[in-house]
């Protein structure tokens, strides 16, 4: 009897044992696949003509990010404060940002970080007023509607014309108007004049139906490129991927303006020539200078004096330049 116990025992430390390995092989296998698994990163193109339409295009994006089994989910927004909407609730990873709304959403302490920049936006944004109208001028703006989309680059802009005349933005009617419907109201003379951005801007003058307004000084209006804090956190090779590409697409762009209009051309369905022309005007910078820093610290200031954000702080101190120094070995 003894030796026939010793022999079902055995059989069971036998089982036992092999339940066990298959147990781990299993787990073993399970986060294996778990972490092959294809992941998704959730893109965001912020308006106007910019290098992210161009990588979508190409494909470039979708072929770098295969490298790390993530794929592409692409999403639209008119301007930057509904895009800051769906980053505050992790539905956007990667994308960038006007001043306006990127000094808005560090103010607020939204999840996410400065990773680089657009360019200075030397060229990017300007007030317009129907050609023939009655105003010819910034001084002309007292008492007119204007339309703007708020928190926008277009609204810091305007806050700083007025205030390089002599007037503030209480000695103008403010209509906040999304792009496309500030649009619809500049076309039916419902606004006296609209700040935007390209390619509004160069698209209406082309038209001949609108003329930009002279200003007083240089007005700067620099972009940021953003990725979303905990994203960056778990993935900071996906995040280097993204702006070796989004440089790869703005250096395409500046190489071959003519073929980079045509896709720009297709997507808006603006002229070819109009798009050219915006293009050119400023090639893309991804890198802060000094010059931008300071630009993005007046916008700040800017703000704070008309009680669009609460306080003021510090612009540089929300660079991380970690990303964009690994993606260039800099």
């Amino acid at each position: 009897m003894k030796k026939y116990s010793n022999y079902w025992l055995a059989v069971l430390f036998f089982i036992v044992s092999a339940a066990s390995l298959l147990g781990c092989s299993l787990a073993s296998g399970s986060n294996l696949t778990k972490k092959n698994e294809p992941t998704e990163v959730n893109v965001a193109i912020n308006g106007g003509l910019n290098p992210l339409i161009i990588g979508r295009e190409k494909g470039w994006f979708e072929e770098e990010f295969a490298k790390y089994n993530v794929k592409v989910k692409w999403s639209e927004f008119p301007s930057g404060p509904p895009l800051l909407e769906s980053l505050a609730s992790n539905r956007v990873d990667l994308s960038f940002l006007g001043d306006g709304a990127l000094i808005a959403g560090l103010e607020k302490k939204l999840p996410f970080e400065v990773i680089g920049q657009t360019g200075t936006g030397e060229s990017a944004v300007r007030i317009i007023v129907p050609t023939n109208g009655k105003v010819e001028k910034i001084e002309d703006l007292k008492g007119k509607r204007i339309g703007v989309a708020a928190g926008t680059t277009g609204h810091v802009y305007l806050i700083k014309a007025l205030k390089n005349h002599g007037l503030s933005i209480n000695d103008v009617k403010i209509i906040n108007l999304q792009p496309d419907d500030a649009q619809a109201a500049f076309e039916t003379k419902q606004l006296d004049a609209w700040a935007t951005w390209n390619p509004y801007i160069t698209n209406n003058v082309d038209k001949g139906t609108a003329i930009e307004l002279k200003v007083n000084g240089k007005i700067l209006a620099p972009g940021g490129i953003i990725a979303r804090t905990d994203f960056g956190k778990k993935h900071p090779d996906i995040v280097e991927a993204y702006l070796r590409i989004y440089k790869k697409a703005a250096d395409w762009q500046i190489e071959t303006p003519d073929k980079a209009a045509e896709i720009y051309s297709a997507e808006t369905k603006l002229p070819v020539e109009t798009v050219k022309k915006i293009i050119t005007a400023e090639p893309p910078n991804m890198f802060y200078t000094e010059q931008g820093i300071k630009a993005q610290q007046d916008s700040i200031k800017t703000l704070a004096k008309v009680g669009y954000i609460k306080r003021e702080f510090q612009f540089k101190d929300h660079i991380n330049n970690k990303y964009i120094n690994a993606a260039f070995k800099k």
